[in-house]
């Protein structure tokens, strides 16, 4: 399902967002058109150390240059100088393209990662980090956690993540005592202060995994927001699970897939600022939840564009067994879903709040913020799954919708987790 095809479905009927109240969140009172997505603030500098070009193709000023990847600070790095969240600008995708090649005494770790991921086993991935730590290697970089910029502390949770799930260690805690004994010590170090730095402690999980790991295939030749450049470029994993030459893995596909799908659908999140706050009387309410329905189909549709690719990729048992332990921990739903979900409540009545709650864990706090606030001011749009007339049932067809599309997701990760896997259909 291409851009302009979704762009088409959704600006169909238009609706303009409410206007902000005090706490931000859209309120019916004001109505203002939805917000333009941010512009790109430059192309990935990390790996060369060159200074970022902003969209008038001018150097930005030393403040906003990320920190240097080899520890070196090359700029503000304090999360308190990062702008707040919009995902209305970019839904919950990375602020900029992620760093592609960590550099100076993280090459290391980039390293790690990648073998770890293309390991037959387990004990192989565990025998990667215990070489390591006795080389000294993952003291070296635990001392340089603090000097990373927030994004390149982004771009080396990621490894870390591949490397966790990869030894089987994804359920941990790398500050409980309990953990020492299954996993390696100076690993679970360096897991914890890059969970420190980030301000996140279960990040070994889908967003991590995946809108963390993906790069342009070609360099775009101009900035375009982060949202853009996913869906319209080919994507390929920073980190692969198949060995280099080899085509894509059923891995792969996988998130890359989950990050098509974050990036088509941003309007998703437009549309739920727009319904936030608004009450199911609202003249322009249906109107949301008809766009809302065509946004989930389109969403479907591409990931059954996506089923066969997978299922014809090849898989190894390293590739299936992390599947299984991230969705043993809950840790495979994608942040879109979630936001549809703080919409329309199908979690609610599926698990308890503190299930559901379970589920977001895995994300940033200011995503887990956005989610609470779409929890709370949806509630009044909610309230039509117990009336009847025509808006109710745009509604529940909402709602339907998005049982279909969670049911798509599902089964394209059990496509990807089983040896052999049909390729889905229509009827999934």
């Amino acid at each position: 399902m291409g851009d302009t095809a979704i762009m088409k479905m959704t600006m169909a009927e238009p609706v303009n967002a409410a206007g902000p109240t005090s706490d931000g969140i859209p309120s019916a009172a004001h109505a203002t058109p939805l917000p333009a997505p941010r512009r790109a603030t430059g192309w990935d500098r990390a790996e060369t150390g060159a200074e970022p070009v902003g969209p008038e193709g001018k150097g930005q000023s030393a403040a906003a240059r990320p920190g240097r990847a080899d520890g070196e600070a090359d700029g503000s790095a304090d999360a308190s100088t990062v702008a707040p969240h919009d995902p209305c600008a970019h839904g919950f995708l990375p602020e900029r393209p992620p760093v592609r090649s960590l550099i100076g005494t993280w090459t290391r770790l980039d390293a790690m990662a990648r073998a770890a991921a293309i390991a037959p086993d387990r004990a192989a991935a565990v025998a990667l980090v215990e070489r390591a730590h006795r080389a000294d290697e993952l003291a070296a970089l635990r001392q340089r956690v603090s000097r990373l910029s927030l994004r390149n502390a982004e771009a080396a949770a990621m490894r870390i993540a591949v490397i966790a799930v990869s030894c089987g260690w994804c359920g941990l805690d790398p500050q409980a005592p309990a953990a020492r004994e299954v996993a390696d010590e100076a690993f679970l170090d360096l897991w914890a202060a890059i969970a420190h730095r980030i301000d996140h402690d279960q990040f070994v999980a889908l967003p991590t995994l995946a809108l963390h790991n993906w790069a342009p295939e070609r360099k775009p030749r101009r900035h375009i927001p982060i949202d853009q450049l996913a869906r319209t470029e080919a994507l390929v994993p920073i980190v692969r699970w198949a060995p280099e030459g080899q085509p894509l893995s059923r891995l792969d596909r996988l998130m890359l897939a989950a990050t098509r799908l974050e990036a088509h659908g941003i309007w998703l999140f437009r549309l739920a600022e727009t319904l936030a706050g608004r009450s199911p009387d609202d003249s322009s309410t249906p109107t949301a939840l008809r766009r809302l329905v065509r946004v989930q189909h389109a969403l479907r549709a591409q990931l059954l564009a996506e089923a066969a690719e997978l299922s014809a990729a090849p898989a190894t048992p390293q590739q299936r067994a992390v599947l299984g332990a991230l969705a043993g921990q809950g840790a495979l739903e994608p942040p879109v879903l979630q936001a549809a979900d703080a919409v329309l409540g199908i979690g609610a009545r599926r698990m308890r709040e503190g299930r559901r709650q379970l589920l977001r864990r895995h994300l940033p706090a200011q995503h887990r913020a956005w989610l609470s606030a779409m929890d709370r001011h949806c509630a009044p749009v909610r309230t039509l799954a117990h009336r009847g007339g025509p808006d109710a049932a745009v509604y529940r067809e909402a709602q339907e919708s998005l049982i279909a599309l969670r049911r798509t997701y599902t089964a394209l990760v059990q496509a990807a987790a089983r040896p052999t896997a049909a390729p889905l259909t229509k009827a999934a």
